[in-house]
């Protein structure tokens, strides 16, 4: 059976590239980077270089790059560390209605210590309004947090202009880019923004390593406390073979940054395509106009998205009905039902996303099997529905 994969928003495979560069810090350059024997020599300039690598992908200084362990921590320190430093200053935060669990929990948890905050309104295609944030900051507003990619619909956010909102206001603004890294140009001097959360594994690179970007000159209180590492602001011995993981990838992704967006668009396109051809009643979720190149948000009207996946996955295809991190919980997602979609309609949405390994011959099969999969449970719906059941 064919095995197709096309969940590249949930994870993507580790390059041989990345695996290769991985290697050798498992076993020959074992040392700490911290110590300052000479076994030590060779992890401390691979950190370093690791740095530069992550940094030259998103236009930033190597200084200003500070490994975490995944971007939800990434997302927890930006939010965590400005809101206590600017405390003093106000209280109040600004995100969206669809951003990730890692930043609406954070909130969440904030809101519970006296902190208030507000989440704004997203238009039918996952859009925020520049207008709506310039009318909801007040003078207690420290911190402006939007997403840069939405991880379910792949929504594109307006974030050069939304920073520039926040910088007339002088607030800090963060944008979780997790999903925009190796999938975009980024420079983040251009934007304008002041803390940008990225991740190692959704650009063909390890688990269990991320990084935030921290504009020189912010200032963030530390979210881990202990050792000295990344410039005595994250404390933790380093992931080193993970970071030089995450440097590769990043190095790659800089270099082949056209061709992945070339190749995982004209197959996403393909895609929708063919599924609207042959499918009835079926509708693409978020903006085609500012969308992630590798994202169609599909869905199929009179049948259940989960029953779709495991049928799918029964065929050897990889897809997911929401994002990853939630996608135990039976809840309609809060991304789709801000964008107004009404429940019995999510229920019926998947999300595919395609990625470098992803060929023609991949989607043909998926849309064939689709059609089969779709009828089949279309009639299943139709004959419950006409007995009563």
């Amino acid at each position: 059976m064919r095995q197709v994969y096309l969940d590249y928003s949930a994870t993507t495979p580790v390059k041989k590239e990345v695996l290769d560069a991985m290697l050798p810090y498992f076993t020959e350059f074992y040392g700490n980077p911290s110590s300052l024997y000479s076994i030590a020599a060779e992890s401390k300039e691979a950190l370093a270089g690791a740095r530069k690598q992550v940094a030259e992908l998103v236009g930033a200084d190597e200084k200003e790059i500070f490994f975490t362990s995944c971007g939800t921590e990434a997302d927890n320190w930006a939010v965590m560390g400005a809101a206590d430093v600017l405390k003093k200053k106000g209280n109040h935060i600004i995100t969206t209605k669809i951003e990730h669990h890692a930043m609406l929990h954070s909130c969440e948890f904030l809101e519970k210590h006296g902190y208030d905050v507000t989440y704004l309104d997203v238009d039918s295609e996952g859009r925020v309004n520049p207008a709506d944030l310039e009318a909801a900051i007040t003078d207690k507003t420290i911190l402006i947090s939007i997403m840069f990619v939405n991880n379910e619909v792949g929504t594109v956010e307006p974030i050069r202009e939304l920073a520039a909102i926040a910088k007339s206001h002088q607030i800090l603004f963060h944008t979780d880019a997790v999903q925009a890294l190796g999938n975009m140009p980024i420079d983040v001097k251009e934007l304008g923004v002041d803390l940008m959360s990225i991740s190692a594994h959704k650009i063909y690179g390890p688990k269990g390593v991320g990084a935030l970007y921290i504009r020189k000159g912010v200032r963030l209180s530390n979210y881990l406390h202990g050792g000295a590492q990344e410039n005595k602001k994250r404390a933790g011995t380093e992931n080193l073979a993970g970071i030089v993981g995450f440097g590769k990838a990043a190095e790659l992704a800089r270099i082949h940054l056209d061709e992945h967006i070339q190749h995982t668009s004209s197959l996403r396109n393909y895609l929708i395509q063919q599924v609207q051809e042959k499918i009835d009643n079926v509708y693409v979720n978020g903006s085609m106009e500012h969308r992630h190149p590798g994202n169609a948000n599909l869905t199929f009207e009179f049948i259940e998205g989960e029953a779709m996946l495991l049928y799918l996955d029964m065929n050897g295809i990889a897809v997911s009905t929401g994002s990853a991190c939630s996608s135990a919980s039976l809840t309609p997602s809060h991304v789709l039902s801000a964008l107004g979609i009404p429940v019995e309609k999510i229920h019926g949405t998947l999300r595919f996303t395609v990625g470098d390994m992803t060929t023609k011959e991949d989607i043909d099969y998926v849309v064939s099997t689709l059609v089969n999969v779709v009828n089949k449970l279309r009639e299943i719906s139709s004959v419950s529905s006409e007995k009563g059941w």
